[in-house]
């Protein structure tokens, strides 16, 4: 029997209303220790922000942090996996849609979210990944 996504994600989610500010987001990321932010309309994933949107969208683009909002800067096309789904799923979508987290939802509501660093500390241990995304953060 294959594994499922439910095995391997992390349940504890940071959301926010597509109103807030990226410099909002960035505090909200970096006191979380995480690199997303789910952006969420009366609770259905409506987008996704990156530390790396952050850096691209924002900071490159001369944009004011508290002026710019996240539904402003956001990934709006959001590739999602259901907790019940196989983990080999996972792995196809971020490979073709070159993503590095995916968001899980359950009718159409957020519950967690699966990392490439989930799927290697599951699938290698041993790899240079699970130790990184294992390791304590360095902040």
């Amino acid at each position: 029997m294959s594994q499922k996504i439910r095995e391997v994600m992390t349940e504890r989610l940071v959301t926010t209303a597509a109103q807030v500010s990226v410099a909002e987001a960035a505090r909200r990321m970096r006191d979380e220790d995480i690199g997303n932010v789910l952006v969420v309309d009366e609770g259905h994933v409506k987008g996704v922000v990156t530390d790396r949107d952050l850096v691209v969208r924002v900071l490159a683009e001369g944009k004011e942090p508290e002026q710019t909002t996240v539904a402003d800067v956001c990934s709006e096309d959001v590739v999602t996996v259901s907790p019940d789904d196989d983990i080999e799923k996972a792995v196809e979508l971020m490979r073709s849609h070159a993503l590095r987290r995916l968001p899980v939802t359950e009718k159409d509501q957020p519950v967690g979210i699966v990392s490439l660093g989930d799927l290697a500390i599951d699938r290698d241990s041993r790899s240079a990944l699970a130790d990184i995304s294992s390791a304590a953060p360095n902040s």
